[in-house]
Formats: structure tokens, C-alpha cells, sequence
């Protein structure tokens, strides 16, 4: 057994995940609008009733983010590991279970490949034009599962890819993020070797997949980390971030500011909650991102207690037994 990996960082990048989802929940897209709404998302808070995706949802609820990776850590430890017919299995009964072909929360890629694959479609090609955001949003329990070991993280990545979001810049930006979370989790963790990480993730996860049209991960990831830590006031610099990265569906986009909004936080997921709901756009999937992160490089003890019962108290959550999938991430992490 790996005596390195810690149950307490990989529980607590499972419950950074929700945490960065429901607090980003209620954020419009645009960033004045949400400033103007909120004057600054500083807890939980239920989703405006014009939010164009999630009116109606209430507070702390987790959305497709968190439901996604966890649907994946399901499958994989009920098949023993990372598999293609493990993520085909759960993204299918996931999209099912969640009356997906009305669902406003499916992404484009997601919706695609989901149904290339109900209709036979291989695998390898139902996900030949997916390079939207998703496969990042839902890979952090797969660097849990490779938890210390980035390399093993990168190739798994690349299956959770496949059946949805087969282009070499979503393998890029899941990649960055399944190697970020692995070494996030080891005890001798640094924001600089988590960001390496993410580098190394990007530009290897780019020689898989599909070519595509695309900016380089890497560099963006490189060009949030910058303003980031340009030490100006928190407001301006995801000001820069929204304007200059960007928060759009996009992967290079999403993965990039969910660097940003790490840094700025120096690695706290709670202040990267804050700040990626604040940042705006698809502000519940860079928080999900981004404190999935901080949640494993700094363990379940950096989160205050009323923000771990406001989340198990979320009935979407509580189905999911996310200990008891921590618990068998523990498991299966420690063994390899």
C-alpha cells in the first residue's frame, strides 16, 4: 500500500469539486452583471430566477460538474479502475438520469457524443469533434485515482476523453488538470509543482486525440498563473482574467482561468470558491475545477464545517455517497 496518499487530500479534492460548482452556481455569464447582482458571491447562494441554465436550482446545489465526475468515480471503482466502458457506462446513465435531451445543463460535446454513442457509433469516433470544456470538469477524480502519480493521470485522462471530447485541445486541458490533481495530492505539494504539473498535462495530453483548431492550454494556463500573480486588487485581476483568458465553454478558456483562480487563492479552496464565482461565465466549472485542485493540495481540514454540512445537505449531493466514493478512491489509489 502507498503510504503517500493521504484519505484526507483525496476527500478533499471531492468536496472541492462541489464546493467551486454550487458556489459558482448562481454567477451569470457576464461578469458586470453578476457584480451588479451580487455586489460580491461571498456564500452560497440559490440561482437567480432569469439565470439562463440554472433558475430555479437553490443553494449549495451542486450541477452537470460535480454529477459528472462523480458518476465517473462510480463506474471506475465499480470496474476496478479507468476504462473506456466504464465512462461510456457512466456518462451515459448519468446524461439518462438526468432527462439529458431536455437538460439545459449538457454541454454541446457531451450532447454530441452521448448521442453518436446511443445510436452505435464507436467510442473513438463519438467524440471526434468534442472541444468544449466538459472533459475537463469531470477528470478530477481521475488524477485521485492516480493520486501522486501525474504520468498515470495523463494517459487515464486521455480515456475519460474519448467517447465525448476526442480533440487533442480537450485531451490537452483534462490532461492538465488529472496531472494537477495528482501531484496536488502528494505531502510535499507546492502551487509551483501543481501548475508544472498542469504544463507537463497540457502539452503531453496535446499529442492525443483528434487535431483541432485551437490555442495552446499550456500557454494559457501560463497566462493566467501571470495575472494572477500580478498583486493588484482581486477585483482588477479578474477583471484581466475574465477579459484576457476567458470563461467561456472553452477549454483553453476554462482551464486556463481555473490556474488563475488557484493562484490568486494561494491554493485555498474556499478563497478559490469565492473568487471563481466572481470571476463569472462558466463560473461553476472553473470553481469545480479550480477547488478541486485546492481541495486536494490542501486536504478536508481546509474547509469549514458549515460548508461541508451546507453540501451534504444538498439532496443531489447526498446522493452520491461522495465519502463512501472517497473511501474507494483511498482504496484503489493506495493498492496500485
Amino acid at each position: 500500500m502507498n503510504k503517500q496518499i493521504s484519505k484526507d487530500r483525496i476527500l478533499g479534492g471531492m468536496y472541492g469539486q462541489a464546493l467551486g460548482d454550487a458556489w459558482g452556481m448562481p454567477a451569470y455569464f457576464d461578469q458586470d452583471q453578476t457584480w451588479a447582482a451580487f455586489g460580491w458571491i461571498d456564500r452560497f447562494y440559490p440561482a437567480p430566477d432569469d439565470h439562463e441554465v440554472h433558475a430555479g436550482l437553490p443553494a449549495a446545489r451542486i450541477t452537470d460538474d460535480s454529477e459528472q465526475a462523480f458518476s465517473l468515480a462510480q463506474a471506475y471503482l465499480q470496474h476496478g479502475g479507468v476504462t473506456l466502458a466504464a465512462t461510456v457506462e457512466a456518462i451515459i446513465a448519468w446524461y439518462d438520469r438526468t432527462g439529458g435531451d431536455q437538460s439545459k445543463y449538457v454541454g454541446p460535446s457531451t450532447r454530441r457524443g452521448v448521442l453518436a454513442l446511443k445510436k452505435g457509433v464507436d467510442p473513438h469516433e463519438a467524440g471526434h469533434m468534442g472541444d468544449t470544456n466538459g472533459a475537463a470538469m469531470r477528470v478530477s477524480t481521475v488524477g485521485l485515482l492516480y493520486a501522486g502519480d501525474p504520468m498515470g493521470a495523463i494517459e487515464a485522462a486521455y480515456t475519460s476523453c474519448i467517447p465525448t471530447h476526442n480533440t487533442n485541445v480537450a485531451v490537452s486541458g483534462a490532461s492538465a488538470i488529472a496531472a494537477a490533481v495528482a501531484v496536488a495530492t502528494r505531502p510535499d505539494a507546492s502551487l509551483d509543482a501543481i501548475i508544472a504539473a498542469g504544463l507537463l498535462g497540457a502539452e503531453l495530453g496535446r499529442k492525443k486525440g483528434t487535431p483541432w483548431h485551437s490555442p495552446s492550454v499550456a500557454r494559457r494556463i501560463e497566462q493566467a498563473v501571470r495575472i494572477a500573480r500580478q498583486g493588484t486588487d482581486a477585483r482588477v485581476r479578474l477583471r484581466a482574467l475574465f477579459d484576457e483568458v476567458g470563461t467561456s465553454l472553452s477549454i483553453v478558456e476554462t482551464v486556463g482561468s481555473a490556474f488563475g483562480v488557484l493562484v490568486m487563492a494561494d491554493g485555498d479552496p474556499q478563497q478559490a470558491a469565492v473568487y471563481a464565482a466572481n470571476l463569472s461565465g462558466d463560473a461553476d466549472t472553473i470553481g469545480a475545477i479550480a477547488c478541486a485542485m485546492a481541495g486536494a493540495y490542501k486536504g478536508i481540514a481546509a474547509f469549514e464545517p458549515s460548508i461541508i454540512e451546507a453540501l451534504d445537505a444538498d439532496l443531489v449531493m447526498a446522493s452520491y455517497h461522495v465519502r463512501d466514493l472517497a473511501d474507494g478512491i483511498y482504496g484503489l489509489a493506495s493498492g496500485r
